[in-house]
């Protein structure tokens, strides 16, 4: 479970996210969704502790994430951040490898590497593993990205807005392979989407967000109601049962 108490980031008197209290449980896909600007990144990044809180404790499976040790703390759990800023003259497996980090302190063992073979059969990046990342298409480089970070094996994933510059179809690729990683692999996934018909099918639980507050919380089908996404995105929503599931018409 990832727990988040009174956690509050402040950027001036008037904007700051939070104070927050949220607990997400463990298993499954939870979307983070809601207008620009309103936290979900922030929020992110800060149960990654990639940023700073202000005030508040957040703590992933049990560790506190202010104070538990680095190299504890990559153990348990991986973070994607959408800006990556990898040399491109790595190859895809060079990459992968490098979410094995945390395990090998770079001397990679046969088990790092049978994990890494995994990581990248998973993704379906056999035949891409001696490319180079700039060889690559934007869809093919945010698969190795994914593949990193399940290499690194770790109960709690964090991706933020992976399907950022993804066409459709590899978008849909995309949430098969992570809802597969949830189910199969049994991690615990959280993840910021713009879509939220992508959350609405993929997810097990959303956490909307505005104005750096949680305002709803709940499954899809809590979720998906056209009063809640028409407040919280400040446009009016009809939700229809399509022939998937519920789909947000907003267009």
């Amino acid at each position: 479970m990832i727990t988040l108490s009174t956690v509050l980031r402040r950027y001036t008197s008037d904007v700051a996210i939070g104070p927050v209290d949220l607990e997400i449980p463990p298993g499954g896909i939870t979307a983070m969704v809601g207008p620009n600007g309103a936290g979900k990144s922030t929020l992110l990044t800060m149960i990654g502790r990639l940023m700073g809180m202000d005030a508040g404790t957040i703590t992933v499976g049990g560790l506190d994430v202010s104070n538990t040790p680095s190299k504890e703390l990559a153990k348990k759990m991986s973070i994607l951040r959408q800006e990556n800023h990898f040399i491109t003259r790595l190859t895809v497996r060079q990459l992968v490898g490098f979410g094995r980090y945390p395990h090998s302190q770079g001397r990679l063992t046969v088990d790092d590497e049978r994990r890494i073979s995994e990581a990248i059969d998973f993704l379906n990046l056999g035949d891409l593993e001696t490319r180079y990342l700039d060889e690559l298409s934007g869809g093919q480089r945010q698969r190795a990205y994914v593949a990193m970070v399940l290499a690194q094996d770790t109960e709690y994933v964090l991706l933020d807005e992976p399907l950022n510059n993804l066409d459709m179809q590899h978008s849909v690729q995309m949430m098969k392979h992570l809802k597969r990683a949830a189910v199969e692999l049994g991690r615990t996934i959280v993840i910021v989407l713009h879509d939220i018909n992508f959350a609405g099918h993929y997810a097990d639980h959303i956490c909307a967000l505005k104005h750096g507050e949680i305002v709803a919380f709940g499954t899809p089908q809590e979720i998906m109601a056209p009063d809640t996404l028409s407040s919280i995105f400040n446009t009016p929503i009809d939700v229809i049962d399509g022939p998937r599931g519920l789909l947000a018409c907003y267009y």
